[in-house]
């Protein structure tokens, strides 16, 4: 290996490194963990090298921060790579031809040649191994910092490119102060913020008697129809490991916030390897970590529970305010392992399954076809459902589903085999002595009840005010009824 790759590759390898830990730097990948307890990342390097200009108008698309010259980086670094591989193969099969004849050679004074000669290709072979090593590290950290591919339909540009797929529910009632949840609920006695912010701090919430008999009803309702769609209900750990975070590509974005640390809740003392899980998808995917499913099992499709903890709530002003942006939230996660050509069928049905949940919830809400800038890490394509919120004046959004393809499966080693292609159909006809490959899975998230905000719009939307205009209860969807614990005066069935 050349002095000027090897400075070259040192030298973005420090870059790496410091684009994650140093305060204002920005990235929303890292290098993999000391404490990992998976293998490291199997990325397709061949497949980066041979795309880079698609890589780089890909995350120019996606607004996603690279270091300058990553990507020449990486090609450069993969060939490199290719090299050392090269030669350690050839010394390696010298070792091994060497070694034949030190065991057949009779003459002494050959064979101690021959044994000076091992012992010196030993040395090398151990140089090479270690530049190797240190090769492929730089080189999957570098990698590590690409976003996965975009789907050739998603908008491009910020947020406000999304495209509008489908709007559902009743027309939206007029923009009013006086449906502001925060107000609905002092006068209904829902929510208390104020104890909160002393017991924890601000952006931290009680919800109180019909508000968190709400909050049963819903997380029930959301899981009842996941159910009736075939998941399989799961109730998920709320603390992860960092690594299993960050293979999922999980940082929540805080535009306001320099720091790639201020986003995650770290348990830093006792176990500064966990953290506290941002979303149920991040424990569900690990679920499946370090797996190769059989032929014909797949789809894999979960609903999970959990709580969902997010550092950065707090930055931005009116979006803060009452439940709209919180620490703390209870969420219900839909989550699929499928086959490589399955996963936008996938997302489709996943549409579909959140559709039917609002639906039933008699909210405005609309779908929509989230632009580059908005996909973050690991989203293919990402769809959102946003509510109207009369009291807040807009729409916010309440869910969204992602089709992640390899990107998170390449990283938590999740794998199925299927049927060679080189199989013959006489072959075929019986499972016995096939032979099957092994590749990459794909993986679909989605949320099916975000429930702090479910519970803002249908209080928004449901208050219900006596002719002085004054709040006098909740009309709420009847959908929720079978969920619903105990007798309420405040709460009318529609």
């Amino acid at each position: 290996m050349s002095t000027s790759l090897w400075w070259t590759a040192s030298k973005w390898r420090g870059r790496c490194l410091c684009s994650v830990f140093q305060p204002g730097c920005r990235s929303y990948s890292k290098p993999i963990s000391d404490t990992a307890v998976l293998p490291k990342p199997r990325l397709d390097y061949n497949a980066i090298s041979e795309s880079i200009v698609y890589k780089s108008h890909n995350a120019f698309n996606r607004k996603y921060p690279l270091p300058v010259g990553a990507l020449q980086s990486i090609v450069r670094t993969h060939a490199e790579q290719k090299e050392l591989s090269s030669q350690l193969s050839m010394k390696r099969h010298l070792r091994s031809t060497l070694g034949d004849r030190i065991r057949i050679t009779k003459d002494s004074a050959e064979k101690q040649t021959l044994l000076g000669e091992a012992k010196a290709l030993k040395t090398e072979i151990t140089r090479l191994e270690e530049n190797l090593l240190a090769v492929e590290e730089t080189l999957l950290n570098l990698s590590l910092q690409l976003p996965n591919d975009t789907h050739p339909d998603a908008p491009i540009g910020p947020e406000d490119a999304a495209t509008i797929l489908s709007t559902h529910g009743p027309p939206p009632i007029p923009a009013s102060a006086e449906r502001d949840h925060t107000e609905v609920g002092r006068a209904l006695g829902l929510f208390d913020f104020e104890s909160a912010a002393v017991v924890t701090g601000s952006s931290w919430y009680y919800l109180l008697g019909d508000a968190a008999l709400l909050e049963n009803a819903l997380t029930n309702y959301a899981i009842s129809i996941a159910l009736e769609h075939g998941f399989k209900f799961v109730t998920t750990p709320d603390i992860v490991r960092e690594d299993i975070a960050s293979r999922c590509g999980f940082r929540p974005r805080d535009q306001q916030s320099g720091s790639p640390t201020s986003q995650t809740y770290f348990i830093t003392d006792s176990h500064p390897e966990l953290v506290l899980s941002g979303t149920a998808e991040i424990p569900l995917a690990g679920m499946f970590a370090n797996r190769v499913f059989p032929e014909n099992t797949l789809p894999m499709r979960v609903v999970g529970l959990g709580r969902a903890f997010r550092a950065e709530a707090g930055s931005r002003g009116a979006d803060t305010r009452g439940l709209y942006r919180v620490h703390q939230f209870t969420k219900v996660e839909l989550f699929a392992v499928c086959e490589d050509d399955d996963s936008e069928r996938t997302m489709e049905e996943f549409r579909g399954v959140q559709t039917e949940i609002f639906k039933g919830l008699g909210i405005p809400f609309r779908v929509l076809d989230m632009p580059t800038e908005e996909l973050g890490a690991s989203a293919f394509r990402k769809y959102d459902m946003e509510a109207w919120m009369p009291g807040r004046g807009r729409w916010g959004e309440i869910s969204s589903t992602s089709n992640c393809t390899d990107y998170q499966a390449r990283r938590l080693h999740i794998r199925y085999r299927r049927v060679a292609a080189h199989q013959s159909s006489a072959s075929k006809l019986s499972t016995h002595g096939l032979q099957s490959a092994t590749t990459f899975a794909h993986t679909v998230n989605g949320t099916a009840a975000a429930i702090p905000r479910l519970i803002l719009a249908l209080v928004e939307n449901g208050a219900r005010f006596n002719q002085e205009g004054k709040v006098v209860g909740l009309d709420l969807p009847s959908a929720l009824k079978p969920y619903w614990l105990a007798p309420s005066t405040n709460v009318q069935w529609l």
